[in-house]
C-alpha cells in the first residue's frame, strides 16, 4: 500500500502569513502613521455570514487593523446599502470594503459589487479588478484562489509546466484559480457540469482543485496518484458532519498532497484578505 498523503496545514500557512502581516502593519504604522482600516458590511442575519464576519473581525485585531463592522437588517434596500458604500468609498481610514455575500434576495449582488471603490474592493469582485487579473497586472487577488497558491508554495511545489484541473466555473474561484494557475504556468482544464468524463480529465491532473459544492464529490478513482489535491469545499455529509468537495478518507490514500476540511483553504481565505487590505492601505501611505 503507498503512502497515505501529506496533509497540508493550512491553519499553520495562514499563521505564518498573519505573523509577516502583522510585522508589515506595526512597521508601516511607525514609518507612516497609517494604520490599515477595512469596513465590513453585513446585510441580515445569516448564520454562516455571521461567522465569517466575526472571524474577519478577529483577524483584523490579530495583524493591528482598525475594523468597523455595518450590520444592517434584512430589510435594508439596494439604494440604503449602496448609498453605505459610497460613503466608505470617501472615508480615508477605510482601505478595504468587504460586503458579506449572499446578500437578501431583493438587493443585485453586482450592483453593490460595482459600487466598491476598486481601490478598496479587497475581495477582488470588481469588473475592473477582474480584468486585471485578467491580464496578470493587479493589485488585489480574490482572496480564496490566492490563499490557495500561497499553500501550494508552502509544500514547494512547482506549478511550471504541470497540468492543473480546476473543477468549478465560479466568478469566486474557479475562473480567477484558472487565471492564477496559467500566470503561473501551469497547463489549465477547467471543468464543470457539462463536462464530459470528469473522471478522466481529473485523473490526468497533477494538481486537482476543487471547487464544485458537493459533498465527497471527488472519488479516489478520480486522482492521480501523487497528485496535489486541494478542497474549496464547505458542505455538510449525510450525518450533519463538515467537510469539502473531496472523499477525504478514499483520497487521502492515492494523493501525494491533500489538504483537509475544516483547516485547509479556509484559514488562508481570511489571511489574504487581511493580505489585500494592507496592500491598499500601503498604496495609500505611498508605499
Amino acid at each position: 500500500m503507498a503512502n497515505s498523503a501529506v496533509i497540508i496545514d493550512g491553519k499553520a500557512v495562514s499563521k505564518q502569513t498573519r505573523d509577516n502581516i502583522a510585522v508589515e502593519t506595526a512597521k508601516l504604522k511607525a514609518e507612516t502613521g497609517v494604520t490599515p482600516g477595512l469596513a465590513v458590511v453585513i446585510v441580515g442575519d445569516d448564520s454562516a455570514s455571521r461567522v465569517y464576519v466575526n472571524n474577519k473581525k478577529k483577524a483584523c485585531a490579530e495583524v493591528g487593523f482598525y475594523s468597523e463592522e455595518h450590520a444592517l437588517p434584512a430589510e435594508t434596500t439596494q439604494e440604503e446599502l449602496v448609498a453605505l458604500v459610497k460613503e466608505l468609498n470617501t472615508r480615508e481610514e477605510i482601505d478595504g470594503i468587504l460586503v458579506q455575500l449572499p446578500l437578501p434576495k431583493h438587493i443585485d449582488e453586482k450592483a453593490v459589487i460595482e459600487a466598491i471603490s476598486p481601490k478598496k474592493d479587497v475581495d477582488a469582485f470588481h469588473e475592473q479588478n477582474v480584468g486585471k487579473i485578467m491580464i496578470g497586472n493587479y493589485s488585489f487577488l480574490p482572496c480564496t484562489p490566492a490563499g490557495i497558491v500561497e499553500l501550494i508554495d508552502s509544500i514547494g511545489v512547482d506549478v511550471t509546466g504541470k497540468e492543473c484541473v480546476v473543477i468549478g466555473r465560479s466568478n469566486i474561484v474557479g475562473k480567477p484559480m484558472a487565471m492564477l494557475m496559467l500566470h503561473k504556468n501551469a497547463t489549465v482544464t477547467i471543468c464543470h457540469s457539462r463536462t464530459r468524463d470528469l473522471p478522466e480529465v481529473c485523473r490526468r491532473a497533477d494538481i486537482l482543485i476543487a471547487a464544485v459544492g458537493i459533498a465527497k464529490f471527488v472519488k479516489a478513482d478520480m486522482v492521480k496518484p501523487g497528485a496535489v489535491v486541494i478542497d474549496v469545499g464547505m458542505d455538510r455529509d449525510e450525518n450533519g458532519k463538515l467537510c469539502g468537495d473531496v472523499d477525504f478518507d478514499a483520497v487521502k490514500e492515492v494523493a501525494g498532497y491533500l489538504t483537509p476540511v475544516p483547516g485547509g483553504v479556509g484559514p488562508m481565505t481570511i489571511s489574504m484578505l487581511m493580505k489585500n487590505t494592507l496592500t491598499s492601505a500601503k498604496e495609500r501611505a505611498g508605499r
